[in-house]
């Protein structure tokens, strides 16, 4: 037997490893991960308001443009009609210039709050809220975004039935600018009362005959001469959010407006406007988290 020195067996124990198991995963050789468990992602920021919003006006002014066309159409024939129905019992004076204004908004009444209930209808019942509920996107940019979209979509065929009005009654077209605002305030009142029913009804059938009954007071209150309706009927003629977007147009054919009452008027509607469009956003938080 050989025998090793001393000094060399020395050497060999301070050169070798220390003996022991391979280090693990939860070693201090190797990674060690949180202790509870792998690290989030971090959330993309939320959207600003105007951001959102201008994006979801251009989709839905997008999709109007395809699918709406046709209503349009239908909507400006139907308004057309009726001045050339009224034509021939309506002289002239104050009942003109009533069934000019009242049929130029219907455009808007049809557009914005018709068809727009059931728009948020059928969104509600077909799941469609989920889409918006997932993205980083306001609840108020979807809302005001569709509104505004459908507003502005009535334009054209609001200022043809205005000018093809004149033309039938002799009308004054001089002030036809006052329609530059009679259209978007008109169209927000109606189009946030068009959300808020189509989002407050329970079936997407209801929110359509919420929506038809809407437009038909708009026909009956708006276009008809408010000295002619008895008395309980004008009360629930100044209920309506597009009476004040009538009355403004109305009185911009007289030979003299009184512009004070005309703004007014526009005053009123704004206000009914921002109102209507926080009890549709209201209703779209609603309708979304269920």
């Amino acid at each position: 037997m050989s025998v090793v020195p001393a000094e060399a067996q020395a050497k060999a124990r301070t050169a070798a490893p220390a003996a022991g198991p391979a280090p693990g995963p939860g070693s201090a050789a190797g990674p060690r991960p949180d202790a509870d468990g792998p690290a989030a992602a971090p959330l993309a920021p939320a959207a600003r308001l105007l951001p959102a919003l201008a994006a979801v006006y251009r989709a839905q002014l997008s999709r109007a443009r395809v699918a709406r066309i046709p209503l349009l159409f239908v909507a400006t024939f139907q308004s057309v009609g009726i001045m050339i129905l009224m034509r021939g019992v309506v002289d002239g004076g104050d009942a003109a210039r009533a069934v000019v204004a009242g049929s130029s908004v219907l455009v808007v009444a049809f557009v914005a709050l018709n068809l727009l209930a059931q728009y948020f209808g059928q969104l509600r019942a077909s799941g469609g809220l989920d889409h918006y509920a997932t993205l980083p996107v306001p609840p108020a940019a979807v809302v005001l975004g569709a509104a505004a979209a459908y507003a502005s979509f009535t334009a054209p065929g609001t200022v043809v039935t205005a000018v093809t009005g004149c033309l039938l009654f002799q009308l004054p077209m001089a002030n036809l600018w006052v329609l530059i605002a009679v259209i978007p305030l008109a169209g927000a009142a109606l189009a946030g009362l068009g959300a808020a029913l189509g989002l407050l009804a329970p079936r997407p059938e209801l929110a359509t005959l919420c929506g038809q009954l809407g437009m038909s007071a708009a026909l009956l209150l708006g276009v008809l001469p408010a000295a002619r309706l008895p008395a309980p009927i004008s009360y629930a003629r100044d209920l309506l959010p597009s009476t004040y977007g009538v009355e403004a147009l109305a009185r911009g054919f007289d030979a003299r407006p009184d512009w004070l009452a005309v703004l007014a008027d526009l005053g009123v509607c704004a206000a009914v406007g921002v109102l209507s469009l926080a009890v549709a956003t209201w209703a779209y938080r609603r309708a979304a988290v269920r």
